[in-house]
């Protein structure tokens, strides 16, 4: 008869696959959700920016490159504060958790407010989308976009006639509406009227749509534009003009005096009266207009006259607002959300136990930070 000995139970452990806990688990699920959001908006602007013929320049739609890189460089060292937070924590050392927690909170919100300064430039010059009722934005310069150029001048100049005692800056600017309307805008949306081939119309066209605002670089390059060759030839024609004007003014003058019919001398007082309008005012203040007129009145050369708000003529410009305000929009909201996770947490105590919050929000925060870092290069430097 043989013994045999009982061996000892055998105790099993149990190793999960992977060693993430619930919490962490289910921030890598949300998060893969928002990649697929990003990954499908972003890849519609890429087909959208490179199938486009014309796309605007960043000059052109008022983004500054310095300024993104630095905003681009803010929330880069927000997600370094963050990873210094959490392991603040993981050390047990509360006090100076919070105080990473606390930068990250400011680098946030710097970032937030660069976007809001960005933001403020596109609402100054009416570059909203085209659904958008106060959008200045044309895509084409046709007769449509002449008028509207004329229309806010004209309304412009009501204004500034209405008031009862107007100021010396007003009086200025009254004179700058009534001269770009006499002198530039309404001569070539006649010329363009009046034209007998759609060359010739669009060419007057193309003139009233650079000297509002035109997209080329207004420092680039030493052979001018025709556009500019045009301005420049219209300066020469207003100073023979004043020249000449000057002249038959005299003379219209030294007949005033000898004339005694008063039927033609009120004839002659008119023409006389008219000739003196174009030498003393409209035409010299033409020609000082015309400097900026060659750069654009509503470029950022032309920092004084901005408060024409003229309508812009930018190619593909509605195309390039709607997504500009879609992508970084939906970025500002992340960072918001973000934010505001940061603020709740600031009150609370971090111990190695609890570190695990402050790792899931920073696994969402560098994620907002990844985004932006797509999104910089793509709107700023194509």
């Amino acid at each position: 008869m043989s013994t045999t000995e009982h061996a000892p139970p055998i105790v099993l452990e149990y190793h999960p696959g992977l060693p993430l806990s619930r919490g962490k688990t289910i921030m890598w699920l949300f998060l893969s959700t928002e990649i697929m959001f990003f990954a499908a908006l972003i890849g519609v602007y890429i087909v959208i920016r490179f199938g486009a013929f014309t796309w605007p320049k960043p000059h052109d739609v008022h983004l500054s490159e310095p300024i993104g890189a630095f905003n681009t460089f803010v929330l880069i060292c927000s997600s370094v504060t963050i990873v210094l937070a959490f392991e603040m924590a993981k050390a047990n050392q509360s006090a100076l958790a919070k105080i990473w927690l606390g930068l990250t909170l400011l680098l946030g919100g710097v970032f937030l407010g660069v976007k809001g300064y960005e933001y403020q430039a596109k609402f100054a010059h009416g570059i909203y989308p085209s659904a958008s009722p106060r959008s200045q934005l044309y895509e084409r310069a046709d007769l449509k976009y002449a008028a509207a150029v004329r229309m806010r001048l004209t309304d412009i100049r009501a204004d500034l006639e209405k008031l009862p005692e107007r100021t010396e800056e007003q009086e200025k600017r009254l004179t700058t509406c009534n001269v770009l309307l006499n002198q530039f805008v309404r001569p070539l949306e006649k010329k363009a009227v009046m034209a007998d081939t759609a060359a010739e119309r669009q060419a007057a066209l193309d003139s009233l749509a650079y000297g509002v605002f035109h997209t080329e670089p207004h420092h680039g390059g030493d052979e001018p534009s025709v556009e500019k060759t045009k301005l420049a030839a219209e300066e020469d024609r207003l100073k023979a003009l004043i020249v000449s004007s000057s002249a038959e003014r005299e003379a219209i003058g030294k007949q005033l005096a000898t004339t005694e019919d008063a039927e033609a001398k009120g004839k002659l007082q008119a023409e006389y009266d008219t000739l003196g309008r174009a030498v003393d005012s409209e035409i010299p203040k033409m020609i000082e207009l015309l400097p900026q007129l060659k750069n654009g009145l509503m470029s950022d050369d032309n920092e004084n006259a901005h408060w024409l708000k003229l309508p812009l003529m930018i190619p593909s410009g509605n195309m390039w607002a709607s997504t500009y305000f879609l992508l970084t929009g939906f970025h500002a909201i992340h960072v918001i959300v973000g934010l505001i996770a940061f603020a709740l947490m600031l009150p609370m105590t971090f111990t190695a136990k609890n570190a695990g919050i402050l790792e899931n929000i920073g696994l969402y925060w560098h994620f907002v930070d990844l985004v932006w870092i797509f999104l910089f290069p793509l709107l700023y430097l194509f």
